[in-house]
């Protein structure tokens, strides 16, 4: 009789360490997987000479892939007709062989919205040749494994660039993406989904930059989280962008009056008066760097800070639905990439996992 019960209570020991093992494998099985992350850049200089820190920023954070602009197609009104400008320039610069270009066109939407639905055909044309062209131009001799189309199109110029989509690929036999701006992902209902095999998130440019109370246009925090509520319901696979780079706004008479780049806000200190932490007020007429800057006139200092980056990053990466999505910094540039350390850099890429 004792023998019975002891073997009872051993085998209800096995059971009870079995079903403890098991939810041991459930629990692991079933842990959040670390993404694969594919690292970019983007190239945005009309002349494509990598200088040596740029190459060994590459190599150092492992980027082996560029989204290279060949190309702007704007409106013109005097041929009333599309065309291109700040064509990427002939160059003998070698490309490194380990990296892989993404030709990039930038159209904009005051162009789609002159633009003749008749004229979309002749448009995919042109866009396709010039791209071949320019890619023999400047012997980057590429395999084109995807053309990448960024335009910040709206509900009113979505059917025609939805039919030039269609025709570039096409044309082009090779996969398409197009850049999504944040408005396209929040009212997607009205702005459409484009016709593309994929889209680049680009979360940056989110705030009304000609607005004098906006805080940082570049990238803010709270305003990307009034836009990305249904990011993980968007129908495309979605990568993503973030910025690396920094602009002053300046306003005259309260009103918006343009960009002025590169300007040190060390260089402000002799002529301007500090209003707020990023706002500065000219004391006095002065040329600047060039800029004829006139008394009065309001400077908003905006940047794109490692925290900001980082928080906008997190917020992104709870909604992305790609495990393997490519993680794109805009722009690669020795001066901005001066501005942050390799750590940095790396953590930026890595807090997407």
């Amino acid at each position: 009789m004792g023998k019975k019960i002891t073997c009872k209570i051993v085998f209800g020991c096995m059971l009870l360490l079995l079903a403890a093992s098991s939810t041991t494998i459930i629990s692991c099985n079933t842990k959040k997987e670390e993404r694969k992350i594919e690292r970019s850049f983007y190239y945005w200089r009309s002349v494509f000479h990598l200088s040596p820190f740029e190459e060994q920023q590459l190599k150092q954070l492992n980027v082996k892939l560029l989204y290279v602009k060949f190309f702007d197609v704007v409106w013109d009104i005097a041929e009333t007709r599309p065309t291109p400008v700040a064509k990427l320039q002939n160059t003998s610069y070698k490309l490194p062989n380990d990296i892989q270009v993404i030709p990039t066109v930038f159209i904009t939407n005051e162009c789609m919205e002159r633009l003749d639905p008749l004229q979309v055909g002749s448009l995919a044309d042109k866009i396709t040749g010039l791209v071949m062209s320019i890619d023999s131009a400047n012997a980057f001799s590429l395999q084109i494994e995807e053309i990448q189309i960024d335009c910040d199109w709206t509900p009113t110029t979505k059917e025609k660039y939805f039919a030039l989509l269609k025709a570039i690929k096409l044309n082009s036999h090779v996969p398409i993406s197009a850049t999504i701006r944040l408005h396209q992902v929040k009212f997607m209902s009205s702005t459409g989904v484009p016709p593309v095999d994929k889209g680049l998130l680009m979360c940056y440019n989110m705030g009304n930059l000609k607005k004098t109370g906006t805080k940082n246009s570049i990238i803010e925090t709270e305003e990307l989280k009034k836009y990305i509520g249904n990011l993980n319901a968007y129908p495309l696979q979605l990568d993503m962008a973030l910025p690396l780079f920094n602009w002053k706004v300046l306003f005259r008479n309260n009103e918006y009056s343009g960009l002025i780049q590169n300007l040190p806000d060390d260089s402000l200190k002799a002529s301007f008066t500090q209003k707020t932490e990023n706002r500065y007020e000219l004391l006095k007429d002065t040329l600047l760097k060039g800029y004829s800057l006139k008394k009065g006139d309001i400077l908003r200092t905006e940047e794109s800070s490692y925290a900001t980056i980082i928080t906008v990053a997190e917020e992104v990466n709870k909604r992305l639905k790609n495990t393997r999505p490519r993680v794109a910094l805009y722009h690669l540039d020795s001066l901005l990439l001066s501005k942050y350390s390799s750590h940095e850099l790396e953590n930026i890429y890595n807090s997407m996992r």
